[in-house]
């Protein structure tokens, strides 16, 4: 595929690779430079979700789908506060929304969040290369006003360490815990005529989104694009919560009456997708999101009735440095454990299995993974740059999930205790919801030992 490009862009806007090879392109976003790991996601859908994924953390994403941004961008779809990811690119220039839900272009939503965006690549060139070499470091650098100079970028390049050893679950997860509160509105056009006050905030940020376009961005507007974003996300739970107050007034249950008659569930957020959060209070539990480094006395206290260790990035080699003295405990505990991606990924190193660096890593909506035992054939959101050796797997586990893909390990469970992980994305977002049983059978768990904790007490 050949692309050629005006004179007058040659040398501003540009993916470079660590071999020193260049990709030019035409940016989209914010402006200025950033270094990460290089990976390509093959889904067809889902973008902002994937941006916004904190187990993006140091990458540049390489979208092999060509249509990036017909949908637009809308506050519901964040899976976080602030995107973790370096950059992105794609073949096509992001397109204009077509959509009732956008409260964004897609452009003005990377300029706003300080993402720097390419487009106009070969990305299949590129997705055959890192089939090939396997995951490369890379700068993605988007200058309006200068040429960049090539020598200074490769130099940083090859100064990055790159994500192999990196801990990078503490930068992303929180620092002080709290409860996680179910206050969503409806996906209708009814409901989004009733946020006025979102898309007068919207407006606001997507004009100054356009002028920060053009030049490299401030941290204080960086700042005020975030205050921007959450003030108008505040007007949507204000609004929500008068309405909750006027249906309990009706004579509805309140959430609150009914979490106090389910489960409490402790989150260890090593980079939680708010996805995650939505799955686990949905039957109407009581979830309380913690710090990674919690210690296990701090989540004892909380006395919960099932633990969730979530999705994160970095070498979980690295983060089980401090992770381990939270499991190792609780692993006879007795609570029902469900890990996830990087939860996945420290519960069996706790128990004392092996994580190894994959060559280009899963990443993607459309993988295929067999239940081992019924050999259950289910189309999985995954995204992982490690994975955990089935070889080093200790007599107390067994293997439950393979990837159809390269056989590697994707789920296991504890054979005498509530315990077991998967690699994958239960919660998708974006993605299949083939594996969202998995939370029922989480939450079955949970309520067994909240009846044997009841009896007990009696």
């Amino acid at each position: 595929m050949a692309f050629s490009y005006p004179k007058s862009r040659r040398g501003k806007s540009a993916l470079l690779l660590e071999d020193g090879s260049l990709y030019p392109g035409f940016g989209v976003g914010a402006c200025g430079g950033a270094i990460g790991e290089l990976c390509f996601n093959t889904s067809m859908s889902g973008y902002q979700e994937v941006l916004s994924d904190p187990s993006y953390a140091e990458q540049i994403i390489v979208f092999s789908f060509p249509h990036i941004g017909n949908v637009g961008a809308c506050f519901a779809d964040d899976e976080s506060d602030r995107v973790y990811a370096r950059g992105c690119i794609f073949a096509q220039k992001p397109s204009e929304s077509s959509s009732w839900r956008s409260e964004f272009n897609f452009d003005d939503w990377l300029a706003i969040r300080s993402v720097i965006g390419l487009y106009g690549l070969d990305t299949r060139s590129l997705v055959r290369r890192l089939r090939d070499c396997g995951a490369l470091r890379a700068a993605i650098i988007n200058e309006e006003e200068v040429f960049f100079s090539k020598k200074v970028w490769l130099k940083k390049i090859q100064d990055w360490s790159g994500l192999l050893g990196a801990e990078l679950a503490r930068g992303v997860g929180i620092k002080k815990e709290y409860q996680w509160l179910e206050k969503t509105t409806s996906s209708t056009p009814s409901s989004q005529a009733s946020s006025q006050a979102s898309s007068q905030a919207s407006s606001q940020a997507s004009s100054k989104a356009s002028s920060r376009r053009s030049r490299p961005q401030t941290s204080e507007e960086s700042k005020e694009g975030e205050e921007l974003l959450g003030a108008s996300l505040n007007d949507v739970k204000n609004e929500l919560q008068v309405e909750n107050q006027s249906n309990e007034q009706d004579g509805s249950k309140s959430a609150t009456s009914k979490r106090d008659k389910q489960l409490h569930i402790v989150a260890v957020d090593f980079g939680i997708k708010r996805n995650i959060l939505h799955c686990l209070s949905k039957t109407g539990a009581l979830v309380t999101v913690v710090p990674p480094t919690s210690s296990k006395d701090k989540i004892l206290e909380l006395d919960p009735d099932g633990i969730f260790l979530s999705n994160g990035p970095g070498d979980p080699a690295a983060s089980a440095r401090y992770a381990d003295n939270m499991l190792k405990p609780l692993l006879t505990s007795n609570i029902p454990i469900f890990g996830i991606c990087l939860g996945f990924q420290l519960l069996s190193l706790a128990f004392g299995a092996r994580s190894e660096k994959m060559a280009f890593g899963h990443h993607g909506t459309n993988h295929p993974v067999q239940e081992l035992q019924t050999g259950r054939v289910e189309i999985t959101s995954q995204n992982h740059s490690f994975m955990v050796s089935r070889a080093s797997l200790p007599a107390e586990l067994e293997a439950t999930h393979i990837s159809l893909f390269d056989q590697s390990l994707e789920g296991f469970n504890a054979k005498h205790r509530p315990i077991f992980a998967v690699q994958y994305h239960p919660e998708a977002s974006p993605g299949p919801h083939d594996a969202g049983y998995l939370f029922n059978r989480f939450f079955n768990d949970c309520r067994k030992y909240s009846a044997t904790k009841t009896s007990s007490q009696k």
